[in-house]
């Protein structure tokens, strides 16, 4: 049965990163929706697909507690660097392309060399990544499915695969991130999934018409 606390339960940090570090699929929340989060390992990462049926083609997104996290995975092109300027900490999530001596699976970005990097705007996701690093996250639902923004939805949707959930209650958002293409060279930066920021603001800041 899987294991339901508090967010402020004085121990859900620690209990958190004992289960991510035993290789487990938790349920945490962020400022968006609910997250599944593993460490971003092979056996981990297969574990978080297979709990949400998930093409492996689709990438896995890594949460991160600091933009010096993403300075040593990732190349910060200067329209990322205005993006994280304007929107960081919230709901952007930035694709980048990795750095050639990241040791971190292709899985993540979907067999690609990139990686989609964002700093919540949630105390819960940066407690984490600053205590174990970056953390491999995608939202709390099947494939194809709404997302869950409370903690009964992610049970009833993936309880059996989930090692423990973290209840925060309702989301303060409850739409996914904007997921924003700022690999290098051409073309300009590209709005994939309009979310919790507006695909206006996001051309407005990078001076696209």
């Amino acid at each position: 049965m899987t294991r339901v606390i508090a967010a402020t339960d004085p121990d859900a940090i620690h209990l958190a990163a004992d289960a991510l570090r035993s290789g487990a699929v938790i349920a945490i929340p962020t400022e968006t929706v609910y997250g599944l989060a593993v460490l971003p390992l092979p056996e981990p990462l297969e574990r978080l697909l297979a709990a949400k049926r998930r093409a492996e083609d689709k990438g896995i997104q890594l949460l991160v507690d600091s933009i010096e996290q993403v300075r040593g995975l990732a190349l910060l092109t200067p329209s990322a660097k205005l993006l994280t300027d304007a929107f960081w900490p919230g709901g952007l999530t930035l694709i980048l392309d990795r750095l050639a001596d990241v040791d971190l699976p292709l899985l993540l970005g979907g067999g690609r060399p990139t990686l989609g990097v964002r700093l919540p705007d949630h105390p819960v996701p940066r407690r984490l990544a600053a205590l174990l690093g970056p953390l491999a996250a995608s939202s709390a639902n099947l494939s194809g499915q709404p997302p869950a923004t409370d903690a009964e939805r992610v049970v009833a949707g993936l309880g059996d695969d989930l090692a423990l959930v973290l209840d925060d209650g309702e989301v303060r958002g409850g739409v996914p991130s904007t997921v924003v293409d700022c690999t290098a060279g051409p073309p300009p930066p590209r709005v994939l999934r309009e979310g919790a920021i507006a695909a206006s603001a996001i051309f407005r800041v990078v001076g696209q018409d």
